[in-house]
């Protein structure tokens, strides 16, 4: 049995290694926001989501199919919750339960398999009556071969056999074994046989003639002959002990990565949850093939902002199509990070089969998704922050793909504008030139301006909207780049909003003195 509800037709490696760079993804889009909400104080919610989300797929069929089985769980939330609990009774009922799969003796591995699969049948019998409620009710492909799956291996007759190949296990009447004569004597070709029919008249049985044999009896204290017939008993049922312990290797194996895949679409539940509640819009995205440069855009919203404002975050609206540059320019604390981080999750988010948080949201799908975002400096920087700054660029080169897209977050700004600008324009022009798409918010109004005046079809320039009066309304237009980043309006805001209030409370404390 196989849950297949990542992918169509294979299971999801947990065990998987991390992309190269998944701690920037993590750091520069604020994934953890978006992980914790999803996990809702789950560990293994949270490790699951953490694996699942960041391997982008870029196969149209997989992305849909996940979309309508992420949109069934979130219609039909209570069957979904119930069959995770489902998987979960099976999984703790085995780590409640002592047995001896790695113990030398085959009676012992068939113990324990027998009463492993005796607790399961119930758990089985739980999981074929949901599918035969809930079938109906799923819309998707993904649940409609699962339930498929689960009525056709969990018939009635299904449970009638292995109930009684149980009962036949547990050698009621004694194990039936036969064996040859090697060399030297020694047994050899132990095969463990199927017990003879009893004649269902008790008279017959009891007075009827028996097949000739001959019959030994081991006295109660011969501690070496009970060892010798437990080994040849041993020899007889290991076959049958190992296949048994397989086979309930195969039900647990399968209830756990049920559970794990189940995991990620409760997580996908959770975040909708979450959202919906805060009044945050949500959509299904229309992904488009990677070799398309497509951008239709309305009302999309950084999805890790929203969640801890508890407020819903200014949209923007961007339709680039053709588009393989984008550069994002204009006033400081405009909006322009908070856009860029946006569009980082919401590709990630698409990409993973997940919903977007956006009015509607219609993207080529991406090869790979890399940041390259200004770092503070700290001590651990072993040279200058522009060192540091090519370093990573470098790293990214190596792995970058075709079709890659790429998030750049005022880089290349350590040094001086010309050479920031150089440096960056170069880096941009390679990289177009190997067809990576690339979002760029900047301050070099070098490089800004020096790519608007060679301007193509292929680039778009966007600027964070400031009104005459200095506010920001966190909105992006189509526009040329500016000379200026109005960093004058936040020394008004912040230094001399202070001396204002220094003014104000020293008048105030000549009032009293004068009063006192």
């Amino acid at each position: 049995m196989k849950a297949y509800l990542l992918y169509r037709d294979r299971d999801f490696n947990m065990h998987r290694e991390a992309e190269w760079n998944e701690p920037a993804l993590v750091q520069d889009l604020g994934l953890n926001t978006l992980y914790q909400t999803m996990a809702q104080g789950d560990a293994f919610l949270y490790d699951v989501i953490k694996r699942v989300v960041p391997v982008s797929s870029v196969i149209l069929d997989e992305i849909t199919y996940r979309q309508t089985i992420l949109n069934d769980c979130i219609i039909h939330e209570t069957t979904v919750r119930q069959l995770y609990a489902i998987a979960i009774e099976a999984i703790e009922t085995e780590r409640k339960s002592y047995y001896s799969f790695f113990s030398a003796s085959a009676s012992s591995v068939l113990y324990g398999a027998r009463e492993m699969i005796q607790q399961f049948v119930d758990v089985l019998k739980a999981l074929r009556a949901v599918a035969d409620s809930q079938a109906g009710q799923f819309q998707s492909e993904g649940f409609a071969q699962f339930f498929s799956m689960i009525q056709r291996e969990l018939t009635d007759e299904y449970f009638v056999t292995i109930r009684l190949c149980l009962k036949e296990l547990k050698f009621g009447g004694g194990v039936l074994i036969s064996a040859g004569l090697g060399t030297g004597n020694k047994g050899i070709s132990y095969v463990l046989r199927k017990p003879h029919e009893k004649d269902p008249n008790f008279l017959k049985r009891l007075l009827g003639k028996r097949s000739p044999s001959l019959t030994f009896r081991i006295a109660d204290r011969d501690e070496n002959g009970a060892r010798a017939l437990a080994e040849l008993e041993a020899r007889g049922i290991n076959l049958v002990a190992n296949a048994l312990a397989q086979s309930a290797d195969h039900i647990l194996s399968f209830f756990t990565m049920l559970r794990t895949e189940l995991a990620f679409y409760l997580g996908g539940v959770n975040l909708h949850n979450e959202l919906t509640r805060r009044g945050l819009a949500v959509c299904v995205p229309a992904p488009r093939e990677r070799v398309e440069r497509w951008h239709a855009i309305e009302g999309l919203y950084d999805a890790s902002l929203g969640l801890r404002s508890g407020r819903a975050p200014v949209g923007n609206d961007v339709h680039g199509d053709g588009k393989e540059l984008v550069v994002i320019t204009g006033a400081n604390q405009g909006g322009k990070s908070t856009f860029l981080r946006a569009i980082g999750l919401a590709q990630i988010m698409m990409q993973c089969g997940m919903f977007v948080t956006a009015s509607s949201f219609s993207a080529n799908m991406c090869d790979g998704i890399l940041t390259h975002y200004k770092r503070e400096e700290d001590a651990s920087m072993k040279s200058g922050k522009l060192d540091e700054e090519l370093k990573r660029m470098s790293a990214i080169i190596e792995h970058i793909k075709e079709h890659s897209l790429l998030l750049c977050n005022e880089s290349f700004s350590a040094t001086n504008e010309r050479e920031g600008s150089e440096i960056a324009r170069q880096i941009i022009v390679a990289l177009l030139q190997k067809r990576v798409k690339i979002v760029f918010v900047t301050h070099l109004y070098a490089l800004a301006h020096g790519l608007h005046e060679q301007k193509t079809q292929g680039m778009m320039f966007l600027r964070a909207e400031r009104r005459p009066d200095g506010e920001r309304t966190f909105r992006l237009i189509d526009a040329e780049p500016l000379e200026t980043s109005y960093g004058e309006d936040l020394y008004q805001r912040i230094f001399l909003s202070q001396s204002d209030e220094q003014t104000h409370d020293k008048s105030a404390s000549a009032d009293l003195s004068k009063v006192e």
